[in-house]
């Protein structure tokens, strides 16, 4: 068994609960059968560490959770393998309440084809912090069994509207544990994380008119970043932290510009005369992604930081736009808008094929989840913006659903360190 691991997970104590509707349609080309039994020390009824585990997994499309039907093993030595035909893994574990409030977890999975233990750990953290752990463990299994980072741990930020007031939210990647980080009755725009995760730039526009602002998760603490005169928009991190891209105004026509993370050494990159708009840099930091018009149409185009000319990269029909680089840097994803729909696409630059991943309608902002394996995207519910999610592939589709509200811009975040 290994040693015990201490969770140190940092969140806002403003944290509050959000109730969501949950609508998986598709599944994997291959799906496995796994069994997550219920922890010992958890209360009958409880949705607690199994239940949101199983639910990790059940929203990739790659798993089909089958019932532990009444078998409750706790350690591996308690797994009877005749018994679980039909089944490839079983995750099981325990849970228990310490002094000081902390929660001390063990789990353990198994591969039943194989009859060998693939994992056991230990896990410590606070008390209200228990679905944090299981977050944890789901990634752990996933990368287990797939070969790939889970994404359960990490956030996704978006902007909710509600009866005219606008929230800037941050969230686990299912929806849950909501946290505000701004409250205004005026627009909030253009999320965009920090490469470590810790800080959100955005457009607020408070002061009517639109400026960038940066700030900290952990303390709300934030910094006016561009108020330049005109229009401030469409902040974008470098992979590094050390400087963003934005759109201004202030010399005419929306163009590309770069500055530090505090705001100094502003430098224009885009010298168009049109409307440039919407940077994405690449995971090498050496390109931008953006949108521009300067072709008659609205397009996708590349540039590099180390000058050259601006290298057009979509030509399918309609128009094209908000991209943003896939964690590997060999595509992007993008909103593609024809015959009054918007569709969440990926185009691959070596081959330069469009693959439209979404039916169509109001599919909007996409992200792509920090391990590549999903994209995040606003979507529309019986005329109400949500957040929804898409296997890369276009198999598995997701749908959280607010009770109350209005959703629009999400992105996903990074991984945490842990």
């Amino acid at each position: 068994m290994r040693g015990v691991l201490w969770l140190c997970l940092t969140f806002a104590v403003w944290s509050v609960q959000a109730e969501l509707n949950i609508e998986i349609t598709g599944a994997g080309e291959h799906q496995t059968p796994i069994s997550v039994v219920r922890f010992a020390g958890e209360a009958p009824g409880d949705s607690g560490l199994a239940s949101v585990m199983a639910n990790d997994l059940m929203r990739t499309g790659l798993f089909k959770l089958v019932d532990p039907a009444g078998k409750a093993p706790h350690e591996p030595g308690e797994v009877k393998y005749a018994e679980w035909d039909g089944v490839e893994a079983v995750l099981m574990g325990s849970i228990k309440k310490l002094d000081g409030g902390n929660v001390l977890v063990k789990y353990s999975l198994l591969d039943l084809v194989r009859r060998t233990e693939l994992e056991t750990q230990v896990l410590m953290a606070q008390g209200d912090q228990t679905r944090a752990i299981a977050h944890r463990i789901a990634d752990m299994v996933y990368e287990r069994l797939t070969g790939s980072a889970g994404v359960f741990g990490t956030r996704i930020a978006y902007v909710s509207r509600d009866q005219g007031r606008f929230r800037l939210v941050v969230a686990d990647s299912d929806g849950y544990g909501e946290q505000s980080l701004l409250s205004s009755n005026e627009p909030i725009m253009s999320p965009a994380w920090s490469p470590d995760g810790k800080r959100l730039a955005y457009v607020s526009f408070e002061q009517r008119r639109a400026m960038v602002y940066v700030q900290t998760l952990s303390t709300r603490q934030r910094t006016l970043l561009a108020s330049f005169p005109g229009s401030n928009s469409a902040p974008a991190w470098s992979p590094d932290g050390n400087q963003l891209a934005l759109v201004l105004t202030h010399e005419g026509s929306s163009q590309l510009y770069l500055m530090k993370n505090d705001g100094s050494n502003l430098r224009r990159i885009s010298f168009s005369g049109t409307i440039d708009t919407e940077p994405n840099f690449s995971p090498d930091g050496k390109f931008l992604l953006f949108t521009s018009d300067r072709g008659g149409s609205v397009q996708i185009y590349r540039m590099a930081l180390d000058g050259g000319s601006a290298e057009r990269l979509t030509y399918d029909g309609g128009n094209n736009f908000s991209a943003r680089y896939s964690p590997d840097g060999k595509s992007f994803v993008f909103s593609h808008y024809e015959g009054g729909k918007f569709y969440v696409a990926t185009q691959d630059f070596s081959s330069k094929q469009m693959q439209i991943l979404t039916a169509g309608g109001w599919d909007k902002k996409p992200s792509f989840a920090p391990n590549g394996k999903l994209i995040l995207f606003g979507s529309e519910s019986q005329g109400r913006g949500i957040l929804a999610t898409i296997s890369s592939d276009g198999r598995v589709k997701q749908k959280m659903v607010a009770q109350s509200g209005d959703i629009r811009e999400p992105t996903w975040g990074p991984f945490q360190k842990q």
